[in-house]
């Protein structure tokens, strides 16, 4: 069989499973699954198991396999944070996500300034002048590539292992920001300026200037997003 088959099968039942077409509590069978997707019971039990580590679904003598509810996702593998961001673009997980950066990517910027190599403030203020000249190219595609690298360089140089395990969580959030059209043509010039800030702030040292610049510009992506409608976002007093 083709090495895609597994991934397309994959793919198609966890995105109906997202979409709700495949709701919580139904049962399937792998001969349902052999049925419907036109493959071999092996094929059909590899997706299940997939499936299975990513909590979407669950095995029960008897009962068969078992979609769970939603609260059991696992909610920061990076493929299910793709399918419900596609599912639902202006939904609520973009502004969830985005709140997790502005818990995690602030103080992550803090201990880079603390802790990165002097390579690795190099490289970030590198990659803040290349996301100006990609800004001005007009190109969102390596514009994302170079937003990507600037984010988990930053997760990397604070040398805590639990940062950088967000790395692909905060690159696919990026990347579905993007994908859905909810990233301006024209990246707007506060936000580099912002990516400025940060990268001068840890490659001078200074954990708190750091921070502070990082905070702005989680905010001014929250400010943007909840400007194209997107829901999600904790009330604020």
């Amino acid at each position: 069989m083709p090495p895609s088959l597994h991934t397309d099968v994959f793919e198609a039942l966890g995105r109906r499973i997202v979409a709700g077409e495949l709701p919580e509590g139904e049962s399937l069978t792998l001969q349902w699954i052999q049925t419907e997707f036109g493959v071999s019971r092996t094929v059909a039990r590899d997706c299940v198991r997939a499936l299975e580590t990513m909590r979407l679904v669950e095995s029960r003598r008897r009962a068969g396999i078992l979609i769970r509810p939603v609260s059991d996702w696992e909610a920061l593998s990076p493929t299910l944070i793709r399918w419900q961001l596609d599912a639902d673009p202006r939904g609520p997980k973009l502004g969830a996500l985005n709140e997790l950066r502005a818990a995690i990517e602030p103080v992550a910027a803090a201990a880079a300034a603390r802790r990165a190599t002097e390579e690795q403030r190099t490289k970030l203020l590198k990659l803040a002048a290349q996301l100006r000249i990609e800004a001005a190219k007009e190109d969102l595609g390596n514009f994302l590539a170079v937003d990507i690298e600037f984010h988990s360089e930053i997760l990397a140089a604070s040398h805590n292992d639990t940062f950088l395990a967000m790395r692909e969580v905060v690159a696919e959030v990026l990347a579905g920001r993007t994908r859905l059209g909810l990233y301006p043509t024209h990246p707007e010039p506060v936000a580099l300026d912002l990516h400025d800030e940060v990268a001068r702030a840890i490659a001078n040292g200074s954990a708190d200037a750091a921070e502070r610049a990082m905070r702005a510009l989680v905010a001014e992506v929250r400010e943007a997003l909840q400007k194209k409608g997107l829901r999600g976002f904790l009330t604020e007093d």
